[in-house]
């Protein structure tokens, strides 16, 4: 009887053992493929799912897995075919445009210098403001589809150590005219040192131009402008005609909020491009009709 009961705890523990080394195995393939999604969605690679297990059913598992990354990729490629292939017709389109309104303003700079009637300079106004909306929207959109469709920026050889206090400075001296036409007079707070970044200078003016021409399209006639020691660089501005859905959609593409005049709503879209493309970060809040957008990017070592 003690042979047979020791016999049957024998196998028993056999059986417990074979289920737990089944267990551990199913679950080092769950693990496999966890990691291995994660990798194929971070690094964007054409390798598939590979698992370490012979089980059938973690091996069906995969392979369903596998199957679906195919599709994804496939839907993905057609996606990024069709964004390029928009860009560049955006690209095109915007360059044949420019050599019409181009003739169209000259012939309006002729028509101007012209005797006219009051009417007729009141027509000629008009279409002077209209060409000069087309000609700006046409500039932002080649701008816009340029940088979008430029590769990544990060350690490009156009970069160099630009100390944010003078490319903001410079910035704000360039927006002065526009501001003082607001009637707006910028409260500015800098540390005295140096802080540094390695950016690409052009692209660093275009960001804080464009977030100075949000203000003066929304600004209710103020602007606080601060850099702070560690870099981040906050524009805040009471602006009533927005509230905070309106505020989380200031950086989509061709957004714009009723009271904006001649705005294309493509300015603080190309700030965020230009902005992640050199690794920063740039988010917009809004409170108790205070709108504040922050902007950061990474030390880098010299």
């Amino acid at each position: 009887m003690e042979l047979w009961t020791g016999a049957a705890i024998g196998v028993l523990i056999f059986i417990i053992l074979c289920l737990c080394t089944k267990i551990w195995l199913m679950k080092k393939s769950a693990d496999e493929i966890r990691e291995g999604l994660a990798d194929k969605f971070l690094a964007e690679t054409n390798t598939l799912l590979d698992i370490s297990s012979r089980d059938p059913h973690m091996l069906r598992l995969a392979e369903d897995v596998n199957r679906q990354l195919r599709l994804l990729r496939d839907a993905r490629h057609r996606f990024e075919m069709g964004d390029q292939k928009l860009k560049e017709t955006v690209i095109g389109i915007s360059h044949d445009l420019r050599t019409p309104l181009t003739a169209i303003c000259g012939y309006l700079d002729l028509l101007e210098t012209t005797p006219h009637s009051q009417e007729t300079a009141r027509y000629l106004d008009i279409i002077r403001n209209r060409a000069d909306v087309l000609r700006h929207l046409t500039d932002e959109l080649l701008y816009y589809f340029s940088v979008s469709a430029r590769p990544d920026a990060k350690g490009e050889d156009n970069y160099e150590l630009l100390a944010l206090n003078q490319v903001l400075e410079e910035s704000l001296l360039a927006y002065y005219a526009a501001l003082k036409n607001r009637r707006i007079t910028p409260e500015i707070t800098m540390p005295e040192q140096r802080i540094t970044r390695r950016l690409n200078k052009d692209d660093l003016s275009r960001i804080f131009e464009n977030i100075l021409g949000n203000a003066v399209k929304y600004s209710d006639g103020d602007l606080c402008v601060i850099l702070k020691e560690d870099g981040e660089i906050i524009f805040s501005n009471h602006a009533s005609s927005l509230n905070e859905i309106e505020t989380g959609k200031l950086f989509d593409r061709f957004y714009t909020v009723e009271t904006a005049q001649k705005s294309t709503g493509l300015g603080l879209s190309i700030a965020k491009s230009l902005t992640e493309q050199m690794g920063g970060t740039i988010l917009a809040k809004y409170r108790e009709g205070m709108l504040s957008i922050h902007l950061a990017f990474p030390h880098t070592l010299t």
